[in-house]
């Protein structure tokens, strides 16, 4: 067996974060959240991984596959920024888009706490949303 079989196997994975025999924060093969330093190559793919979870997430909405690109792209990076349970709060706007009223759609995503939270990028998602010059992320 080698070195990292080895390893895997006495420190087992845990998907989720859990508090170690000596109280440390640990995730996967006994990463100690305390001292790890995430390496951005490793940030990018778990980023990739997060983005096909959400993009699935949005898929569940029938009206979503039928939108263009680039306001799939938007509600995707809103979707990342919010999760699901939150994102679902957003009744008016979901409303709006399965009606086909863009323009609704992004009245309600600006009519909002997160809208105040993060500010310009609701602005810009907001207008991509509206088709607003037809503009990207």
């Amino acid at each position: 067996m080698n070195v990292v079989e080895s390893i895997k196997r006495h420190e087992g994975f845990r998907k989720r974060m859990y508090t170690d025999s000596v109280g440390v924060p640990t995730v996967g093969y006994g990463f100690n959240l305390n001292q790890i330093e995430l390496p951005k190559p490793v940030a990018e793919l778990w980023l990739s991984f997060e983005i096909e979870k959400h993009q699935k997430e949005l898929e569940k909405f029938h009206w979503y596959n039928k939108l263009p690109v680039n306001v799939q792209d938007a509600l995707l990076d809103m979707h990342y920024n919010l999760g699901d349970s939150r994102f679902r709060q957003f009744k008016k706007m979901i409303k709006a888009f399965e009606n086909g009223k863009r323009d609704e759609a992004a009245k309600e995503m600006l009519d909002s706490k997160w809208a105040e939270q993060v500010g310009n990028r609701a602005t810009k998602l907001a207008a991509i949303v509206a088709d607003n010059d037809n503009i990207g992320i």
